[in-house]
């Protein structure tokens, strides 16, 4: 990415995949925070005007985060995220699935995989999801939209 602060978006059909990249102004720290803790992922990770709340998180391997996306309507759309991988502010993976309130998954999922990097102040997180089936891609990338 050519600019500060650029934001990339990659669509791969053909290998079931996702691909975002972000850059911040902001410390490594701080954005690592944002990614990783349910109460500031509450705040900024809907898409407008969704609202999302978390029901519970334990951030460790083999710990859990279970929340919701809220219409505007009051429909909930629940996911379990299962983290697979974690080495502090440098990267994190997780398995995700959406689920029915009781935790209940409807599967397949997908395999999420961020990457945190910093240089000269700005922080890049490069997010690769690579999904069990193509349905279950699309399906994200509407919620992408």
């Amino acid at each position: 990415m050519s600019s500060p602060f650029a934001f990339d978006f990659t669509v791969d059909k053909a290998a079931k995949t996702v691909t975002i990249t972000r850059e911040f102004d902001a410390d490594l720290s701080l954005v690592w925070q944002a990614f990783t803790n349910a109460e500031l992922l509450d705040q900024w990770l809907p898409p407008r005007p969704m609202k999302a709340k978390t029901k519970y998180q334990d951030f460790r391997v083999g710990g859990k985060r279970f929340y919701a996306m809220i219409s505007p309507t009051g429909q909930e759309r629940w996911a379990l995220q299962q983290y697979t991988t974690i080495t502090p502010k440098t990267h994190f993976s997780m398995h995700n699935a959406f689920a029915d309130k009781e935790e209940n998954l409807e599967l397949p999922g997908s395999e999420w995989n961020h990457l945190f990097s910093q240089q000269n102040g700005t922080t890049t997180v490069r997010i690769a999801i690579y999904n069990e089936s193509l349905e279950r891609m699309e399906s994200i990338l509407e919620g992408f939209t």
